[in-house]
């Protein structure tokens, strides 16, 4: 075991880190004003639905957690109709 005061990687300089500045995601559906996610707009929904056919979380999208939820409704609805394929091949 190491003791308390061992160094691990890098030695620390004065200089803070300069790292990539990540803008905060807005939420689309707010900015647009959607007050309903219809499953019936297609095109809408598969924005949200990257290649392998899962749908994107919240994180990644930015969609906020109200619109996720009827996001979600929506997709799985539209899966339901088959308007949207569960997997893409």
């Amino acid at each position: 075991m190491r003791g308390a005061g061992a160094s691990r990687g890098k030695p620390k300089t004065d200089r803070p880190r300069r790292g990539m500045f990540r803008r905060k995601r807005v939420c689309r559906f707010c900015v647009d004003k959607v007050e309903f996610i219809d499953y019936k707009e297609v095109r809408m929904l598969i924005a949200s639905i990257p290649e392998r056919g899962k749908i994107q979380p919240r994180r990644l999208s930015g969609t906020c957690a109200k619109h996720q939820r009827k996001l979600q409704t929506a997709i799985k609805r539209a899966r339901q109709l088959a308007l949207i394929p569960y997997v893409t091949d």
